[in-house]
């Protein structure tokens, strides 16, 4: 029970909405559209953040990560009318490391120092299983202290389909090699209105949820991801959001939700308009309201910026990501912020919002709390 929340305080359609967040109700449909479309934002965050903070208190987390991509070449380019990463043979903008270019990525990003390596990439055809085995096997090798957070669902089921074998097969040859965990990506939006539209031919909605409860039974934990400001409608996201939950219901096995905004530049699906700060606090203050049974709520400073993933600590989310380095999704998708916050910089970002900053692992296990400023 939220006890702080007064609901008689709020306005007329968010009463209703209010008692079940201090009862600690279940949100069902209909709320989550009410979170959605509702004009009164700053009072949604205050539920969003009373939830937050019976939570998580005060705390506030980040990693010490690095991004590893190590090809962009990709069997669903024109697929993914969304996606300004991915690449065909040959283009100018395509690349494909080599395992010795991947360890020297790494370490020139200073793999030492970071304790999660997030590694994603596109469906290379000529790139086997075993290729990334051996990746895995050579990070472990190298930075046996790093956690390899890697491979979205969409990469799992194509590892499944081009070897002609399970995705429970991939998954446990992956663990062996060194694989921690699985990020989020991929999930898009579910529904099959939106998804024919956005990325026509990828793997679909059950898919997707099909991995995750697979990993999860094998004891590989995930984060999961919402893709909005495109073509989806908010009955589109409610549905999605609601299958997320059902599946965390079964299997408790998914870490953090980080809702993704669209960014409309380099890519094929003809949109040009980016999303507002009112609408990504907006997200990230629904995600926390009706994913009751997902810890965390992620704040993607690359995606946010910095300052508005300080407001977003108040709006429910508890996680600002990690200090990243060099990340090139969102930057090729026409992202401004900067590929990088030190340790000190995301510490003051954190304590400037009012929170306690807390260095977590990828698996959220406290490492390091900041000292008070003085």
């Amino acid at each position: 029970m939220t006890a702080q929340i007064r609901p008689e305080l709020y306005p007329e359609p968010l009463r209703e909405l209010a008692a079940k967040v201090r009862a600690g109700q279940r949100l069902d449909d209909e709320d989550a559209l009410l979170c959605l479309e509702t004009p009164h934002l700053l009072h949604l965050g205050q539920l969003a953040n009373a939830v937050r903070l019976q939570k998580h208190g005060d705390t506030a987390f980040y990693n010490v990560n690095r991004h590893i991509n190590p090809t962009n070449i990709c069997v669903y380019t024109y697929n993914c009318k969304f996606c300004s990463f991915a690449a065909l043979p040959g283009e100018d903008h395509a690349w494909a490391m080599s395992h010795d270019e991947v360890y020297e990525h790494a370490a020139t990003q200073g793999g030492d120092q970071a304790t999660e390596f997030h590694i994603v990439g596109g469906l290379h055809p000529d790139l086997s299983l075993e290729w990334y085995l051996e990746m895995l096997r050579g990070l472990t090798e190298r930075f046996p202290e790093v956690h390899l957070k890697a491979f979205t669902a969409i990469e799992i089921g194509w590892f499944a389909k081009r070897e002609g074998i399970s995705i429970e097969e991939v998954l446990l040859r992956l663990r062996e090699a060194g694989l921690g965990s699985l990020p989020g990506g991929g999930a898009e939006i579910f529904h099959s209105e939106v998804r024919e539209i956005i990325c026509d031919g990828k793997l679909d909605a059950d898919e997707w949820l099909e991995v995750h409860r697979i990993a999860h039974g094998l004891g590989i934990r995930s984060n999961c991801t919402m893709l909005y400001g495109h073509v989806e409608k908010p009955e589109h996201k409610v549905d999605h959001l609601l299958k997320l939950r059902q599946v965390q219901d079964e299997t408790g096995g998914f870490n953090a939700f980080i809702p993704l905004a669209y960014h409309p530049e380099n890519n094929y699906l003809g949109l040009t308009y980016h999303t507002t700060g009112s609408e990504d606090l907006r997200h990230l203050a629904t995600s926390r309201l009706v994913l009751d049974n997902v810890p965390h709520i992620k704040a993607y400073w690359i995606m946010l910026t910095p300052r508005l993933a300080q407001v977003a600590l108040s709006f429910g989310a508890d996680d600002m990501d990690g200090t990243v380095v060099e990340e090139t999704i969102y930057h090729m998708a026409g992202a401004q912020t900067d590929q990088s916050l030190s340790r000190s910089e995301l510490e003051r970002v954190v304590r400037e919002a009012g929170f306690v900053p807390v260095e977590r692992d990828t698996l959220y296990k406290p490492l390091r709390q900041s000292p008070v400023a003085t």
